[in-house]
């Protein structure tokens, strides 16, 4: 049994278990973040280059089969296709923590699930507040959306590059954070950046998504059958009008991450595999070290030489995506998780303090990938106000990594002595002793 006390602890450590899916998981978002801020740069440099022509010609090259809908410009194929497998592998870590993961009891999922949605309303209002201050019309709320998104894998880099130590607790939080904050994303792309919706395709799309969880549910699982089902289902959802991310979320969401009592003699994978870890296992690093890479790339060269800066600093939708990201983040998730333990009586764990979750707060702030989709969305990819908006998210991420390296840093000491704590495996058993407590603590898993 949990005592009162631990289980009222905020940010406690996680099951070993948990902990070790959380350490690969962010271990390779860690990598692709780092790819992702090779990839951003190098479009920023070459857009602002003598050759930036080049570089918008290439974003624009048109690829693809027109009867099908699929004559899409590069930039397209990066933000419509290759995304799709990051919202894939988002819907299979949905699923994962949702059954058997931090969200499956209301107690573990309250936290994580209070503070993404505070951290996407907060933004959004201060978002909306801005542009209706400096007096804006319509069309620029529209970009409401833009700075309520976190990026995982850029904020894991600033983690990287700064040398933090932020304890077990506190990445597990979030990581969950992330994970809810891509949900309410994928659902704020379908029902507010929908347009045209063709039903036919749409219910259409239902038939092979329907193939593909009958074979991943038996566990067959195997690369010819279920990419050729997994391609038709996105192609039917993007001919739809609803944006064709939604697809890969879909997608996802139907692959099981229970084991079966038994399974047909044709499935490919025993009864007792976890089906969604296989393959997150395997895509996520194409999706962190490649497709979200190369969306950035053709999603943040904006030429900025030339009066670009003058005229984003000018546009209420650049100083409201900031105001989002840097203030709105830190207020959303730092205030909700605050008000939760004070009317909850909840304490933070140990060697845990406030400062931390400010640190977090501000790291939260760090939206690029998604941040960017949903400005091409609002405002049609290659506009001004795309170009204004772009510059804005990429801004405004720099100031809140910023801000958070800042506060993090001056714990860092306290955090890397935890982690020196949670490494010490006296018994020789494989389990650090602090996490062999916590299960003793918890009971079985």
């Amino acid at each position: 049994m949990i005592s009162p006390t631990a289980r009222d602890r905020l940010f406690r450590r996680p099951t070993w278990t948990e902990a070790q899916v959380v350490t690969k998981a962010l271990r390779t978002e860690t990598v692709g973040g780092a790819i992702l801020l090779v990839a951003a740069l190098a479009a920023l440099v070459w857009a602002n280059s003598p050759w930036r022509e080049a570089y918008a010609d290439l974003r624009d090259l048109s690829v693809g089969y027109e009867p099908w809908h699929l004559d899409l410009t590069l930039g397209h194929w990066a933000a419509d296709g290759l995304l799709a497998l990051f919202f894939f592998v988002a819907g299979l870590e949905l699923k994962r923590e949702f059954l058997v993961g931090d969200l499956r009891t209301p107690a573990k999922a309250a936290v994580p699930v209070l503070a993404a949605a505070a951290g996407v309303a907060v933004p959004a209002i201060l978002f909306t507040a801005t542009v209706l201050v400096m007096g804006d019309d319509g069309d620029a709320l529209r970009g409401w959306a833009i700075p309520t998104a976190t990026d995982i894998a850029f904020a894991l880099a600033v983690l990287a590059v700064i040398g933090s130590h932020l304890p077990s607790g506190l990445r597990s939080f979030l990581l969950t954070l992330a994970v809810v904050d891509d949900l309410i994303a994928i659902t704020i792309i379908a029902i507010f950046y929908t347009q045209g919706l063709e039903v036919v395709p749409l219910l259409l799309a239902l038939v092979p998504l329907a193939a593909f969880a009958f074979l991943v549910q038996r566990r067959i699982v195997v690369w010819w059958l279920l990419v050729p089902l997994a391609f038709a289902t996105w192609a039917l959802v993007h001919a739809s009008g609803v944006h064709a991310t939604v697809a890969g979320v879909l997608l996802g969401l139907v692959v099981p991450v229970k084991a079966r009592e038994r399974v047909p003699s044709i499935s490919t994978l025993a009864a007792e595999v976890d089906v969604a870890q296989r393959l997150e296992h395997r895509l996520r690093p194409l999706s962190a070290g490649f497709a979200v890479p190369v969306f950035a790339f053709f999603a943040s060269g904006v030429t900025v030489i030339g009066g670009g800066i003058g005229a984003t600093l000018s546009d209420p939708v650049a100083i409201g995506i900031v105001v989002g990201l840097v203030v709105g983040k830190l207020v959303g998730v730092l205030g909700s998780t605050y008000l939760l333990a004070r009317f909850t009586r909840a304490r933070l764990d140990d060697d845990l303090a406030w400062s931390d979750v400010v640190g977090l707060a501000l790291l939260t702030g760090v939206g690029f990938t998604v941040s960017l989709l949903v400005g091409e969305l609002a405002f049609g990819a290659g506009s001004e106000r795309d170009e204004h908006a772009k510059v804005a998210v990429i801004a405004g991420s720099l100031i809140a990594a910023f801000l958070a390296s800042v506060v993090l840093r001056r714990r860092n000491a306290v955090h890397r002595r935890i982690a020196l704590e949670d490494a010490v495996d006296d018994d020789g058993d494989g389990v650090p002793d602090v996490f062999a407590r916590r299960s003793g603590e918890d009971g079985p898993e």
